[in-house]
């Protein structure tokens, strides 16, 4: 038989195990990236519905465009014939005195680091397609230099899916 103080002992647990479960229980699941590398707000639904790579248009007409950036929306996508296979992701681009020109361009190189001389500065997943242009990781919300600064699994894919020759159509 169990003595007075060992019960209350184990009321008490047992009160606190329910509070500790329901404190558990009542915390929201994490909501989806609004996109990829984008933020998860725990308990708020993702504002924009997952949306499949083939119902997205990107607005490059370019025929043969492996990537798409629209300068005007800071948004990128990966393209193969046409279709999008990725994105959109959002970008930041070229400051006012640094812009970042419109027009259709080849990826030169790329590399998985690179150390930019000229700003001093890290280059993460490096794909450079307009001389000293490169998509790299970076703060989407802050202007460049020119490059384009993309979220960690932006940079990523196109590192991983841009190859030196492939395409890249810039539009305003």
């Amino acid at each position: 038989m169990m003595s007075r103080s060992s019960l209350g002992l184990a009321a008490r647990s047992a009160v606190f195990a329910g509070i500790a479960v329901a404190g558990v229980a009542a915390v929201p699941a994490q909501a989806e990236p609004l996109w990829p590398g984008g933020p998860d707000v725990p308990g708020v639904p993702a504002i924009v519905p997952g949306i499949a790579p083939s119902d997205v248009n990107a607005p490059c007409a370019t025929a043969g465009a492996r990537a798409c950036l629209k300068l005007s929306t800071n948004e990128a996508w990966l393209m193969d014939n046409g279709k999008v296979v990725f994105g959109p992701t959002p970008i930041s681009h070229g400051m006012p005195g640094f812009e970042t020109p419109p027009g259709v361009f080849h990826v030169s190189f790329k590399k998985p680091f690179h150390w930019s001389t000229m700003h001093n500065a890290p280059m993460e997943y490096a794909v450079f397609f307009n001389g000293d242009i490169a998509f790299h990781i970076g703060p989407v919300d802050k202007k460049s230099h020119g490059c384009i600064r993309m979220t960690p699994d932006g940079a990523r894919e196109f590192f991983n899916y841009l190859n030196p020759g492939d395409m890249v159509e810039v539009v305003p």
